[in-house]
Order: structure tokens, then C-alpha cells, then sequence
């Protein structure tokens, strides 16, 4: 475990975002993109969710070291993605590997999961006084069909071949 409360939805990890979160704000952002706390280089969320990266046709996103949410909207993420096929990899990703994909062009799309917002494209990114646009700051294909899914099945318009739904009476 690495410390802190962030494996668990717990009040205090956004209370403790807000100066963060009210800061790129002023500067014109939405969200901030979260290190850890222990290397302060390894990404781990954006914004209150999970976050993902869709890298030369691979997903990456942060593994859970016990500081990341393990959620179910990352959970059932991934487990859309391999059933379409995609690599997925779990683990440390830095920020600074990020920022080379941008500057390679391999950073095709990028995303967070959470409970509320499904998922929600990322059109922008600044680091180290530079802004960079991901997916022509749209809504890239991956990342609407994960939402298009997963919407679908909790509408009940798309077959659940996972058994997620529960039959509630």
C-alpha cells in the first residue's frame, strides 16, 4: 500500500482536490491530471476518476498500487476493451512517457471513467508550460464506443454478456 485514501470513494480525496482543481480552472482546464504522491511521477487519475490512454492502438492506464480507485466503470472498461481485442496494460505509466507519446504523435485518444460521467474524452493537456490537443479536442471513436456500450447496457437497449445487470424487484 502506498498510503492515503485513494483506493476507497471517500469525502476527503475531494475536498483535498479542490485548490488543484480550482487553479486549472483560473488557467482554463476542467480537471487536473493526478501524480502519486510517492514519486510524483506516475499518473493516476484525472479529475475525481480513472483515467486511460489510447497509445499506437494500445490502452494504458494506471495500475491500482493501493492510491488509484479501483472502479467499476474502469473495471467494466477493461473488460470491454479485451473483449474488442485491444492490449491492455495496467501498470506505472509516467507522465513524462505521456508527454513523449504527444510529441510522437502516438497519442491517439485519452479518457476518465467514473460513476457519473461513464466516460469522458480529454481534449487537452498542458504540462510544463505547453497545452496539447488530443483527438482534435473531440470525443475520439474508442472512447464514444465505450460510452455508446456501456450506456446501452445500463439502458437495457445492449445484451449484457458480462452478468452485470441485477434484476432488482
Amino acid at each position: 500500500m502506498r498510503g492515503g485514501t485513494g483506493y476507497a470513494k471517500c469525502g476527503g480525496n475531494y475536498a483535498a482536490s479542490l485548490r488543484a482543481g480550482e487553479r486549472a480552472e483560473r488557467n482554463g482546464y476542467t480537471q487536473v491530471l493526478w501524480l502519486d504522491g510517492v514519486d510524483r511521477k506516475y499518473i493516476e487519475e484525472v479529475g475525481a476518476m480513472n483515467v486511460m490512454f489510447k497509445i499506437n492502438g494500445k490502452i494504458i492506464t494506471p495500475a491500482l498500487t493501493g492510491s488509484v480507485l479501483p472502479g467499476i466503470t474502469r473495471k467494466s472498461c477493461v473488460e470491454l476493451l479485451k473483449d474488442w481485442g485491444y492490449e491492455v496494460e495496467e501498470r506505472l505509466f509516467s507522465v513524462d512517457e505521456l508527454f513523449a507519446a504527444v510529441e510522437n504523435g502516438e497519442l491517439e485518444e485519452a479518457w476518465g471513467t467514473g460513476t457519473a460521467a461513464v466516460v469522458s474524452p480529454i481534449g487537452n493537456l498542458f504540462y510544463k508550460g505547453k497545452e496539447y490537443t488530443v483527438s482534435d479536442n473531440k470525443i475520439g471513436e474508442l472512447t464514444q464506443k465505450l460510452y455508446d456500450n456501456l450506456t446501452g447496457i445500463q439502458w437495457g437497449k445492449k445484451d449484457d454478456t458480462h452478468g452485470w445487470i441485477e434484476p432488482v424487484c
